[in-house]
């Protein structure tokens, strides 16, 4: 086992490498010219190639990527070449915890509603109830994330005023002004997350409940609730963490335009406004978050498969 993990965690490492130098060089391609964009019309050619010096951008790709990879290394994402200069390690420490809160509680809030409703739907298969279920999860999974929170904002902000329609509060204020702010965000996220989950639940099941040692069970006399959660459920949740593990790490891309609609500056709008303003040590740095968040969930998930079924054993 720790050998496997040793591996996976090299192996992780090279493909951040990869993710980012190809995010470095690919946003050297990008038509524009971040100079250009912060100054606008207020400075002449003069100003531009100083601007540019300074920053080092007047040096070769290969140069800036070298300067570059030696930081990032040593811990030094750099600054941000736009504004104020802040450190880009400043930037992500103050997002990260955002953008991880919101993924998280959308993700316990699929969770909730998705295990019982994948397994209503299995053992109520082709009844009103597993119908309903079934509707209500197409009509989660066709419901674009945005349009769900600018409804929720409507209903529950605006007319409502139960809950703040932007905004964010840390957690080190107290849980209800923490909570407060992420539900309709983590509301708007989960939901279609919910819908795949409860799906693969219901699929996964009906599968394993046609198995021979399903029979025997229910020949021994073992209760339904045993049944289910003692042994259809544990086998049925294999397909359905692979799934889990993709769709946690696609909650954070999930959270980029939700956290613009609700105006919480996690990582997918530092990494929107970083996009806007060419500003690629933000960029860069961002995108060496999500990826890591990426690879690290997927490393989780399978290891996930030896705990659940220990049939399974990584080497």
């Amino acid at each position: 086992m720790t050998g496997y993990i040793l591996r996976r965690l090299l192996g992780s490492i090279v493909v951040m490498w990869a993710v980012a130098t190809l995010v470095f060089f690919m946003l050297r391609l990008v038509p524009g010219d971040p100079i250009a964009a912060m100054l606008a019309d207020a400075g002449g050619p003069e100003d531009i190639a100083r601007m540019r010096h300074n920053l080092g951008l007047d040096r070769s790709v290969l140069v800036q990527y070298g300067i570059w990879f030696i930081n990032m290394l040593q811990g030094d994402l750099g600054s941000s070449i736009y504004g104020s200069r802040i450190a880009v390690t400043t930037i992500l420490s103050e997002a990260i915890p955002r953008t991880l809160s919101l993924s998280l509680l959308s993700f316990a809030i699929a969770m909730i509603i998705a295990v019982p409703a994948g397994i209503l739907s299995a053992t109520r298969r082709n009844t009103m109830t597993d119908h309903t279920v079934s509707f209500l999860a197409f009509l989660g999974l066709s419901m674009p994330d945005f349009w769900l929170a600018i409804l929720l904002i409507i209903v529950f902000a605006a007319n409502l005023q139960w809950l703040p329609a932007i905004g964010y509060t840390p957690l080190a204020e107290g849980l209800w002004p923490w909570l407060r702010h992420l539900i309709l965000p983590a509301i708007a996220i989960g939901t279609a997350f919910s819908a795949i989950i409860a799906r693969m639940i219901r699929s996964s099941l009906l599968e394993v409940l046609k198995s021979d040692y399903m029979r025997t069970a229910r020949a021994k006399g073992l209760t339904p609730w045993m049944i289910m959660f003692g042994h259809a459920l544990p086998n049925a949740m294999i397909p359905v963490i692979t799934v889990i593990g993709i769709a946690f790490a696609l909650l954070i891309s999930g959270a980029v335009v939700v956290e613009n609609v609700f105006a919480i500056k996690g990582l997918g709008r530092v990494l929107i406004e970083g996009i806007l303003n060419r500003d690629y040590p933000v960029v860069q740095g961002a995108v060496l978050v999500v990826s890591a968040i990426f690879v690290f969930s997927n490393l989780v998930v399978d290891l996930l498969y030896g705990v659940i079924d220990p049939r399974i054993r990584l080497n």
